[in-house]
């Protein structure tokens, strides 16, 4: 992007600063250079700069943006640079006469002064267990429900699998294994081996539970199976917890969710009589379930807000069907700034998210540039509080503004690729859909090729944006720089970067650098804007694979 532009837009965002975050105004700063336009695709392709992209990251993690902590100051600035830069590129204005939908948000925080009861111990809040409740209610009781272990707490049809079978868990208080049967038992044939299915995830556990009728559902932390240890359980379940307001507060969940530390829980089923080792082993064998024989209880006091923040949606309107559209998602929030904290407080989120936001744009430019637009249209979403949840992405997933039905593919972009151009690229959840045909495509035209995500065992699919779109059953892609540098000046800055970006994840820390590579973000925007692109000009509906979780509905 020219520095003038930058100016301007700095110079306006300054003049929005005084004002109320709530009702973002939809101006623009006045029009800059024009964007290239009448380019043939692959003019567009090479008109992708890594300049432009650097710079969009440096403004949108510029400290004037405190963070892009939702429902704050930092939101009004976002919204005003997206409005500003999709107006000059002649977007349309995803809900008609705005770009922005309103997300309704609801803040729950828990006093930490709790204890649960459970068969004859006392477990403390942080130390032994952390519990909180969606309901929208001053007080949550669990009084002496019964305790039921319920394996991997999985009803899975595809997979013949039905913890639930044969117990009856209303009202009582269900004890989960984490992950999902596979990760320890890859050669069982059940589910996909040591790759996390979205059955292992902690938020469908908490779901099933739900449907099933339980009270309340805690989950056995154990490291290895989910990928973190008992400190990141504790840190991210203390504090204000997010979610989407509810017309009934909620109260088709459970009243209590929450995690059991390890050594608590087998303390819990020695005092019922059962090992747990023996317990799980018999779980990892097929769908199990046991009856403890003993108590929980816990009362949760909290206290509760609500709040307005906002999704953003352009769209560049397809040339013979447009009605049906390419979704791009990158989520433009962050964690805004804590002021206890000494020194530097703002979360700046220059890797995660401003380079996704920032590629955004940039592609949008590629397709508004085009001679001939592509056959169906090409929608630009970006969310808000994805770092509160994913839940800007699942309020669109549950109130479209584009039909799903009419939504051919999800392709997101989340903390891009800094650390300069690979030989491979990374597909998180490889294997899901036939998006990877498109992606192998564009990858072998800058002589790449695929390859499966680092921690496949981590389940990451299950955790950014595109995942929304995946449980309504559209075909989404998540793809980035794999890990292989293309040459040996760049391999030894990708050792100097890494150890930064690794350290910085959600720190004050994560914060634009000059001397980032950029190039790997150019190219990796290269490669999605051909993936969109080509999809856009086929007849084809891509697919999920028969093997995925997920499918078209």
């Amino acid at each position: 992007m020219p520095i003038k532009s930058s100016i301007l837009i700095i110079a306006t965002l300054g003049c929005l600063a005084a004002c109320s975050p709530p009702a973002p105004q939809e101006q623009s700063p006045a029009p800059a250079t024009p964007a290239a336009s009448n380019l043939s695709f692959e003019q567009a392709y090479q008109n992708v700069s890594d300049d432009a992209l650097r710079e969009y990251t440096r403004i949108i993690s510029a400290d004037e943006f405190e963070g892009r902590l939702p429902t704050t100051v930092g939101e009004t600035k976002m919204l005003a640079l997206l409005t500003a830069e999709f107006d000059k590129l002649g977007a349309t204005k995803g809900t008609g006469d705005s770009y922005l939908q309103a997300v309704e948000l609801t803040e729950i925080t828990a006093d930490p002064n709790m204890s649960l009861r459970i068969g004859g111990q006392t477990l403390m809040y942080k130390e032994h267990m952390v519990a909180s409740t969606k309901h929208e209610k001053d007080q949550v009781t669990l009084d002496a429900s019964d305790v039921v272990f319920v394996g991997y707490g999985i009803n899975a049809p595809e997979y013949d699998w039905n913890d639930y079978a044969n117990i009856d868990v209303k009202g009582k208080t269900v004890i989960i294994l984490v992950n999902d049967p596979g990760f320890e038992n890859p050669d069982s044939g059940k589910f996909q081996g040591t790759t996390m299915t979205y059955y292992g995830r902690w938020t469908y556990k908490y779901e099933e539970a739900s449907r099933q009728g339980a009270a309340a559902a805690f989950i056995i932390h154990e490291t290895e199976p989910a990928s973190y240890g008992w400190s990141v359980v504790a840190n991210s379940w203390s504090g204000p917890q997010y979610g989407l307001v509810s017309p009934n507060g909620n109260a088709d969940r459970v009243s209590v969710e929450g995690w059991l530390m390890n050594e608590s829980a087998q303390n819990m089923f020695l005092e019922s009589g059962f090992y747990f080792e023996k317990l799980k082993a018999k779980a990892l064998q097929g769908p199990f379930s046991q009856d403890l024989g003993i108590k929980a209880s816990i009362t949760i006091n909290s206290t509760s807000k609500q709040s307005t923040s906002y999704n953003f949606l352009a769209t560049i309107p397809g040339s013979e069907r447009p009605d049906e559209h390419i979704m791009y998602t990158a989520h433009w929030d962050h964690l805004g700034k804590d002021t206890s904290l000494e020194g530097d407080q703002i979360y700046n989120g220059a890797h995660d998210n401003a380079t996704g936001v920032a590629a955004s744009i940039e592609m949008a430019k590629a397709f508004a540039s085009l001679d001939k637009k592509p056959a169906r249209s090409v929608s630009f979403l970006l969310v808000t509080a994805e770092e509160q949840g994913l839940l800007g992405s699942q309020y669109y997933a549950e109130h479209p503004v584009i039909p799903l039905a009419k939504t051919v593919a999800n392709l997101n972009m989340d903390a891009l690729n800094i650390l300069g151009k690979t030989e491979d690229v990374k597909v998180i959840g490889r294997g899901k859909s036939e998006l990877e045909d498109y992606l192998q495509k564009a990858a072998k035209r800058q002589h790449r090729y695929l390859v499966d995500e680092d921690r496949p065992q981590a389940g990451s699919y299950y955790r950014s944006d595109h995942f929304n779109f995946a449980k309504q059953g559209v075909p989404a892609l998540n793809a980035k720089g794999g890990s292989i540098a293309i040459d040996e000046e760049t391999a030894q800055y990708r050792k100097r970067t890494k150890v930064i970006v690794t350290g910085c994840y959600h720190q004050v820390c994560d914060q634009f650098r000059e001397k980032w590579d950029f190039s790997g973000i150019q190219e990796d925007t290269q490669m999605l804007f051909e993936v969109g692109y080509d999809i856009a000009n086929d007849d084809k509906w891509p697919q999920w694979s028969a093997t995925s979780e997920f499918q078209r509905r």
